[in-house]
């Protein structure tokens, strides 16, 4: 049986990426109707609603006299004054359980004081495709939830008004609280909860929505809703589930991709202390799903992991990957010099421009492989009933890991209940949900619940890899240092001759749509070692070779840097599509300015230090980063400061996209310095984080200025587009501080350290 490779199935997600960037396309997707809202009430129960996307399927009230309805609801407000708010998505650090609920308690106008936010379980009839990943999640979600509030404020104001026997339009809402404005009058959100329950569900052209002037909520700071408990060490995640009488599994795969369990030391394995049984797991060949292996099922995850240090497993590996780096790289390197494959994107005639031009750049960039590595651990929780499984999940696509479920065990969807857990951490190592197949897989063995854990070791053999890649870069300046020609050839990989790899260059990369004669050219390698989105897919590593090489370019024509980057962009413009997909080039222009603004640019630095910038645009962000580094003579590195600086529009909340930018440039600043994997005859060569030196505490960042300019443009997502300009940024300063170009990933790779 040959494996099934990741590369569909990381196309298919990349599409909705894509998708999800558009933002007209979302809104249409995503926008509900009247009947896609759902008011439900009873005696007693309160106000709540439920947004829904078209299906025919209809939600059905609990039994007279129930509290609640359903577990679908966005909102409830209760007699008591309580709000409650349901998050729908992923909770994967990145806070989305927070901005969630503060978009519809803004459009609520709703006392944050009063809310209590709960965690969606999986249902795509009630929600829709349940997911995170790619900066989607806010602007996929924006008017959804921002008219779930406006429709509860004016449901309760109809109440008010119906109580009062005055017109609507003479209340108004603050606080959880409705005031008539004449006399003052005022009513809690709870003591018209019940009678806004009978109150008709108003026409959403009716509805009215905030301007930005007017929030009070969106953009303020709010600590994350689960930040006690996170801190104090409550059961959130995945990790964490125990429930009665479970048993703990690990699982044994082969360390090459493809190879097949043939036996394994069956006697021994069973005969060790708390082992209940062990077996083999046939798999069905989709990489993204199960791969064959060895399940031990123990009466605790230690036991199960001192059992699968002692496996002694044959495996199969004559369809398993034989991949090599070192060979790869060899390659690639001798393919930089051909003509690429293909050219996914070629404006006018770049032979003929650069014969033209007075002066030709030319250099290549290269990036290794790296891995993931959240906190967490993979891991799962399944309880598999005959005719049902019940899952306990910290993924970021919960949708699609029901889905494969439901099709691997033959169930309808409906017979796959999900629970989300919060993740602790993803970066996008959870779109993928081979553990909740693997997991589903075992738990058909087992009576009564089972917990799969992967260990660190597991994370590193079989992570779903950025991959490396290679660039040779070739421009033309013309007499007055302008750009007037650009190619970019991108070696990369594929697993099965279509789609490359999540890693190589996204349609319409910078500056291809700006120039005349421009061209981006494409040649793949073959790969068996599965890779996927890495945080900013494709961007973290083409915006190095992109924003390094335009760095080159401005110091060959002579110029400042920030001055050759705006006259590029040019004049204030949105590409086309018109939409917060597309590069606004004024947008561009006005973070490039603030961030250098920020940093000092322009000012005059001692021997040894110097200042970088680079923008990138992805995801729909636009963002500059700008870096102020000092080097010694030994290549070590002193970060003096960071600012990074973005136009996501407005900001939900100002305390958590503070905190992923953050993130994103330690995150950046780790893997940009240190950080790769090497694989030889198909197996990782890296082991556990001895080998994979993350950045420590001593050594991250700890001057990062971060600063939005909070335009009047839909929001967009800030997980993903704020990493990849920090590691041209960097690499530009250090090549100010020493006048030494940095053209490999991770820099350590050129002897640079900090």
């Amino acid at each position: 049986m040959n494996f099934i490779p990741a590369d569909r199935y990381i196309a298919d997600l990349m599409a909705e990426f894509d998708y999800a960037m558009d933002s007209q396309k979302a809104s249409a997707r995503t926008e509900p109707s009247r009947r896609s809202i759902l008011k439900f009430g009873v005696a007693g129960a309160g106000l709540m609603l439920a947004f829904q996307l078209p299906t025919d399927a209809k939600a059905a009230p609990a039994a007279k006299g129930s509290k609640e309805f359903a577990p679908n609801v966005y909102v409830r407000v209760a007699p008591d004054g309580a709000i409650v708010i349901v998050s729908k998505g992923p909770e994967i650090g990145q806070g989305l359980k927070t901005a969630f609920p503060m978009i519809i308690a803004e459009e609520l106008d709703a006392n944050w004081d009063d809310i209590k936010v709960e965690q969606a379980m999986i249902n795509q009839k009630l929600y829709g495709t349940q997911g995170a990943g790619g900066s989607t999640s806010i602007p996929l979600n924006w008017d959804l939830l921002r008219k779930a509030g406006a429709t509860a404020r004016a449901m309760l104001v109809s109440a008010a008004a119906q109580q009062w026997k005055v017109p609507a339009s003479e209340c108004v809402t603050d606080a959880s609280v409705v005031t008539h404005t004449p006399t003052k009058r005022t009513l809690k959100y709870g003591e018209l909860a019940n009678l806004a329950a009978t109150q008709p569900i108003p026409d959403e052209k009716t509805l009215k929505l905030k301007p930005r002037a007017e929030y009070k909520l969106i953009g303020t700071r709010k600590g994350g809703v689960d930040n006690v408990k996170v801190v104090t060490g409550e059961p959130l995640f995945g990790i964490d589930v125990v429930l009665p009488d479970m048993v703990y599994a690990a699982y044994e795969k082969c360390p090459a991709t493809g190879g097949k369990a043939v036996s394994f030391n069956e006697a021994q394995i069973k005969a060790m202390p708390g082992i209940k049984d062990a077996f083999i797991v046939d798999g069905n060949g989709i990489v993204t799903e199960v791969m064959s292996g060895v399940a031990i099922i123990a009466d605790s995850t230690w036991n199960a992991f001192k059992a699968k240090n002692a496996l002694r497993v044959v495996w199969d590996e004559s369809t398993a990957s034989k991949d090599s780096w070192t060979g790869s790289r060899a390659k690639a390197h001798e393919l930089l010099k051909k003509t690429p494959e293909k050219f996914p994107e070629k404006n006018g005639d770049v032979d003929a421009t650069l014969k033209t031009a007075a002066k030709v750049v030319e250099s290549s960039y290269e990036y290794a492989f790296v891995s993931h590595q959240p906190l967490e651990p993979q891991n799962c929780t399944a309880w598999f009933r005959g005719d049902e499984i019940e899952m306990w999940a910290p993924t970021q696509q919960p949708t699609r890991g029901q889905l494969a479920v439901a099709k691997m065990l033959g169930l309808p969807e409906e017979k796959v209940l999900v629970h989300q857990t919060r993740c602790g951490g993803g970066f996008g190592r959870r779109l993928m949900d081979d553990y909740m197949s693997e997991v589903a897989a075992i738990a058909t063995r087992v009576k009564g619940p089972v917990k799969l854990t992967w260990t660190r070791e597991d994370d590193f053999k079989h992570d779903f890899l950025r991959a490396g890649g290679f660039h040779q870069m070739t421009a033309g300046l013309d007499a007055n240092g302008k750009l007037i020609a650009w190619r970019n050839h991108n070696v990369t990989y594929t697993a099965d001759n279509k789609a490359p790899v999540a890693g190589s260059m996204r349609a319409g990369e910078f500056p291809v749509l700006l120039m005349a004669n421009a061209e981006n050219g494409q040649t793949m390698m073959p790969l068996v070692v599965p890779c996927g989105p890495w945080r900013a897919p494709g961007s973290n590593v083409t915006a190095f070779a992109n924003q390094s090489f335009f760095h080159e370019l401005s110091v060959a024509a002579g110029r400042d840097h920030v001055e050759f980057l705006l006259e590029v962009l040019g004049e204030r413009r949105h590409l086309a599509p018109q939409t917060s997909g597309a590069l606004n080039t004024g947008r561009a222009a006005d973070v490039i300015k603030a961030a250098a603004e920020r940093i000092g640019w322009g000012k005059a630095q001692p021997k040894g230090r110097g200042l970088g910038l680079a923008f990138f645009f992805c995801h729909a962000g636009h963002f500059a980063a700008a870096a102020d580094v000092s080097v010694d003579a030994n290549k070590r590195i002193t970060i003096h400061k960071v600012a990074v600086v973005g136009d996501i529009g407005p900001i939900v909340n100002m305390s958590g996209s503070e905190a992923q930018c953050q993130g994103a440039v330690t995150d950046a600043v780790s893997t940009m310095m240190d950080l790769k994997i090497g694989f030889e005859n198909g197996r990782v060569r890296e082991s556990n984080l001895h080998e994979y030196p993350i950045v420590r505490m001593d050594k991250a960042p700890m001057n990062i200025e971060v600063h939005f300019i909070q335009s009047e443009n839909s929001p967009t997502g800030v997980g993903e587009p704020a990493l990849p300009p920090i590691a041209p940024a960097f690499a530009n300063a250090i090549f100010a501080a020493t006048g030494e170009r940095v053209r490999q990933m991770p820099f350590s790779a050129q002897g640079f350290s900090i």
